[in-house]
């Protein structure tokens, strides 16, 4: 049965919220993203206790931290707060464990740092987002080259384009994920 608020996009929700207080109109968004916010909090946490605490941790930061916000994409800034509060437990538990001594053994040197694993990720992330973003030539082709590891002649055997159209694709495609990369990273900052 749909409600009355299933139509409201995020945007029309967080201003209702803001216009009279009504956390109902923040449930609801919420309501959209749990089971994503879940999804990621798994990811990073690995336990679903948790993550189910952290959602609702999540949840509550929400609530108090909105109003400080000029949230234009609801989707993208909960991502970020979910994230955040994620990495902030997966530090807080590594703190712990050394200050426990969990990880005073030899070779404790080589202990991967987790930072360095979120940093990997959202590089990866960024990468996929800005494949979708070039055109549909560039993106088949890069892939194919790149990801697949296929050569410029298999390349031209599945896709139908010329020896010539293939490198073009690829460098430019390779020139336009780069300028959207570092697009990404001076948003970021």
């Amino acid at each position: 049965m749909n409600q009355p608020s299933d139509h409201l996009t995020d945007q029309e929700l967080l201003q209702r919220y803001k216009t009279d207080g009504n956390s109902d109109w923040i449930g609801i968004l919420f309501d959209r993203y749990a089971i994503l916010l879940l999804g990621l909090c798994m990811k990073y946490l690995k336990n679903e206790e948790d993550a189910r605490d952290s959602v609702q941790q999540i949840f509550l930061k929400v609530l108090s931290d909105i109003h400080k916000h000029d949230v234009i994409f609801f989707k993208a800034w909960i991502y970020q707060v979910a994230r955040n509060h994620c990495l902030m437990q997966l530090r807080h538990h590594k703190d712990l464990e050394l200050k426990e001594g969990y990880l005073q053994m030899p070779g404790a040197a080589e202990v991967p740092d987790v930072a360095e694993y979120v940093q990997k990720d959202i590089m990866l992330e960024n990468m996929e987002h800005a494949l979708e973003l070039l055109n549909k030539e560039q993106s088949t082709c890069v892939r194919m080259f790149y990801l697949e590891k296929k050569s410029y002649q298999e390349i031209t055997e599945q896709t139908g384009y010329s020896l010539l159209q293939v490198k073009s694709y690829i460098q430019n495609g390779k020139r336009n994920l780069k300028l959207l990369l570092e697009k990404y990273s001076k948003n970021k900052r």
